[in-house]
């Protein structure tokens, strides 16, 4: 027997399988779909804000597929669980979409939900884009370091909160406020705080705090209060639930001072609460309006109203755009590898490709972008100011 021959030819069929094998594996990749890990609150007391990025998100996804996919012709797949509002639920959902071979994930809306997420996506090295929530120290550590894997693309609640500050003294020559928290919730007091440190060092006065709970529906004790108090404006960082409750009964017993809010009253549901005739010299920071002339904006709501046949929030337009950035850092990285993915994020210099207006990641991992400060008169927008909420430190 020649075992040279032998050698050889055995050589050759397992370089041959192997070389199969290869083409294969990569023939099963590319025809396998992108996942995108959506851990949304579609239910609980944030479901407002999960369902309508969401809804963004599906149509987003709709959209690429509808171009052919990416990475030349894969099809995005979105796996979604409702965190059910809850920080437990919102944990194990994001554990479970990582399981379940998400490249990235998005999502939850609130805080604290993201803050529940955190410690999953970075333990797992999978990239978050955060699209709503606001906490300043959303993307660090409790050693005030940046999170690797975690990134937001809206206002934090500084920049929200010294753009109301600035906004009331220099345009509505208000000097005396009132400011109603909410001690049992982060994104009430997390804005509450560094409003009165701004309004304080512009030189104005807060004449009276007041608190309130979540869950609360008669605020009429905290009002009655305000009624006997002398002031120009009222500061309400709220979530819509309460805002709107808040707004309707002011307005009811007479008080008809400017209400400065954070982008938590950005719903329609914040107006369907107060009713439209008392969301009246309201004023709150926004991430996105859908009466904008922007060419993306206008298409991205005509788009979103001709699937889901409503109008579009600023929480839709900063899902349509967590998920826009995704698709981008996905082929700019060139594949599915998580880590790569997560450095196309880090990197990308400028992204041009949302609605909510071009922004870039910064070495915090937030979104630098122009905020606009929306005017509501009988529960329509009537005016759009342009503010600055950037830190004077």
């Amino acid at each position: 027997m020649n075992f040279k021959k032998l050698g050889l030819s055995l050589l050759a069929g397992v370089t041959l399988f192997a070389s199969s094998s290869n083409l294969l594996a990569l023939a099963q990749e590319e025809n396998e779909t992108v996942k995108i890990g959506a851990n949304m609150e579609t239910s609980g007391y944030s479901a407002s804000y999960g369902q309508a990025m969401y809804e963004a998100l599906q149509l987003a996804v709709e959209e690429v597929n509808n171009e052919g996919g990416l990475l030349d012709g894969r099809e995005v797949e979105i796996i979604h669980y409702d965190n059910k509002s809850d920080k437990t639920e919102t944990a194990s959902v994001a554990t479970r979409l990582v399981e379940e071979e998400a490249v990235a994930l998005i999502g939850p809306g609130a805080t604290d939900l993201v803050l529940a997420q955190n410690p999953v996506a970075e333990q797992s090295e999978v990239p978050a884009v955060i699209p709503a929530a606001t906490a300043d120290d959303l993307t660090m550590d409790q050693n005030g370091n940046v999170l690797d894997w975690v990134f937001r693309l809206a206002f934090s609640y500084t920049y929200q909160a010294n753009a109301a500050a600035r906004f009331a003294t220099d345009e509505l020559g208000a000097q005396k406020a009132v400011v109603l928290v909410d001690q049992s919730n982060d994104y009430s007091v997390g804005q509450a705080e560094p409003f009165i440190k701004e309004w304080e060092a512009l030189g104005n006065e807060v004449v009276l705090e007041e608190s309130y709970t979540s869950g609360d529906t008669d605020f009429s004790a905290v009002l009655t209060t305000l009624m006997a108090t002398e002031f120009d404006v009222i500061y309400l960082p709220a979530f819509y639930t309460e805002g709107g409750l808040i707004t309707k009964q002011a307005r009811e017993m007479g008080l008809t001072q400017p209400i400065l809010s954070g982008h938590g009253f950005a719903s329609d549901a914040y107006v369907e609460l107060a009713g439209a005739s008392n969301a009246t010299d309201v004023y709150f920071t926004s991430n996105f309006y859908t009466g904008t002339e922007e060419k993306a904006g206008k298409a991205f709501v005509e788009a979103y109203e001709a699937k889901f046949g409503k109008t579009p929030d600023t929480f839709g337009a900063l899902g349509y755009d967590g998920a826009k950035l995704l698709f981008q850092a996905i082929e700019d990285a060139g594949s599915t590898d998580r880590t790569a993915v997560r450095d196309a994020i880090e990197n990308m210099e400028t992204f041009t490709g949302g609605v909510t207006g071009e922004f870039y990641i910064d070495e915090e991992h937030n979104a630098v972008k122009p905020a606009p400060m929306l005017h509501l008169v009988d529960g329509e927008v009537a005016d759009i100011y342009e503010v600055d909420g950037s830190s004077n430190e």
